[in-house]
């Protein structure tokens, strides 16, 4: 079967966006078709400033949510990144593979980095090579495919590059992973900032709908969002961005087509009305099973426990591999 990797990172609560963008697909098609690994990548959330207890109170909680969205651990492998050691082992041999300038030309770096100084903070040696621990991350498990938004396709590009880079100099040890991506629902906007990503490391605000987020919330929110100059409801992402984005948004909750839905409405009004519904019925089961898992904390943690056992399993021989090839003395 083809295997797939993919992670969540604990820097935040999990989002509308994080669920149609990803999530749901993980549930609903990658883990029913192929050998599907999905983890927290706690490690990822220290290369920023941080509070210790809430990375670890948020990494349960994403565990949890992928769980109640429908991840079955017969199914898939769900566990934390932090818990199977060979992403660490792994990260370090492969920043003796990448280059300085590498690491320096990924966007996020640049952006994140610029965020920091302007807010008067250093910047961490870890989210300069962090790109490095995610090519690790991938490469451990023989991924085949790497379910990703837009903004990380030039990570999995890194990591492809890493995994030829290795293969040629020291050996065959990797496979070489492609980045695969959603079609609609792929890259849910901010409410109130339709040209901005909903990013669930954003301040708490009307723009960010979480998944759990009170019904009322939700409707609140989403009958709050921007729209466009113009009364006509079209779907123009260039033109009409917030219009755009709640038509994909109702499209992703109902399975169609935002260019189809354009034409059912008459006004806004109806339109954001319909998408509230729409948002709150998605997220209804999910938090029900949420609330289920909430009051069994020692379930969760023993599908963790498998989970990364299983993990820790499948990744060792590929590490303990390339440890040898690279020239160190694997145990």
């Amino acid at each position: 079967m083809t295997r797939v990797f993919s992670g969540i990172k604990p820097t935040g609560h999990l989002t509308l966006g994080n669920y149609l963008g990803a999530v749901r697909q993980w549930a609903e098609v990658a883990q029913h078709r192929t050998d599907a690994l999905f983890c927290v990548v706690d490690m990822h959330a220290l290369t920023v400033d941080h509070d210790p207890a809430r990375v670890r109170r948020l990494s349960r909680q994403a565990a949890t949510l992928l769980l109640a969205s429908g991840l079955d651990p017969e199914l898939c492998t769900v566990f934390v990144q932090s818990q199977v050691d060979e992403h660490a082992r792994l990260s370090y041999v492969l920043e003796c593979v990448a280059t300085d300038g590498e690491a320096r030309r990924m966007i996020q770096y640049k952006e994140k980095a610029a965020r920091e100084r302007e807010r008067g903070g250093s910047v961490r040696l870890s989210l300069l090579t962090y790109p490095v621990l995610m090519a690790a991350d991938i490469l451990a498990y023989g991924t085949d495919e790497v379910p990703v938004g837009d903004d990380q396709t030039q990570h999995v590009e890194l990591a492809r590059d890493l995994a030829v880079r290795f293969n040629q100099r020291y050996g065959q040890a990797f496979v070489v992973p492609r980045a695969t991506h959603s079609k609609v629902g792929a890259r849910v906007m901010n409410l109130q900032e339709p040209a901005s990503k909903m990013g669930k490391t954003d301040d708490v605000g009307p723009g960010i709908v979480y998944l759990l987020d009170e019904p009322d919330v939700v409707r609140k929110k989403i009958m709050r969002a921007v729209t466009d100059s113009g009364r006509e409801v079209v779907y123009d992402r260039v033109a009409r961005p917030g219009l755009a984005n709640l038509l994909e948004i109702l499209a992703a909750c109902e399975g169609g087509n935002p260019e189809d839905l354009s034409g059912v409405y008459e006004s806004y009004g109806a339109l954001k009305k319909d998408t509230a519904e729409a948002v709150v019925e998605l997220l209804r089961p999910v938090q029900q099973r949420h609330k289920e898992l909430c009051a069994d904390p020692a379930y969760v943690e023993e599908v963790l426990r498998l989970g990364a056992e299983k993990a820790r399993g499948m990744a060792r021989p590929r590490v303990d591999a390339a440890y040898r090839a690279i020239g160190l003395l694997a145990g």
